[in-house]
């Protein structure tokens, strides 16, 4: 998953999640922010992914369980205050997350 970066949206009553490709030291956009409860984020990135047949299978997987793996601690995130993100910056330090 070199290629790519998930960015998060890190929000009280909400997630989000973005998908990037990364080109040498860049950054592109390849989706929209996908809002998780208001929908379910995962198989909306899940639905994306199909259709790009130039991501592997492997990367396919490994970005759906960070998508996962992220959503169900933020599940639990009453112990953690917005204002701590650098906790979960240091727990997924493959992902990009922003709060208010």
């Amino acid at each position: 998953m070199d290629r790519f970066v998930l960015k998060f949206l890190w929000l009280d009553k909400a997630i989000a999640v973005a998908l990037d490709q990364k080109i040498g030291d860049r950054t592109i956009p390849l989706t929209e922010f996908y809002f998780w409860p208001q929908k379910d984020a995962w198989e909306e990135m899940k639905l994306f992914l199909e259709k790009k047949s130039w991501v592997s299978q492997s990367d396919v997987i490994i970005i759906l369980n960070q998508v996962t793996e992220v959503i169900n601690y933020w599940q639990e995130k009453d112990n953690l205050p917005n204002k701590e993100l650098n906790k979960v910056r240091a727990k997924f330090p493959n992902s990009l997350f922003v709060g208010y």
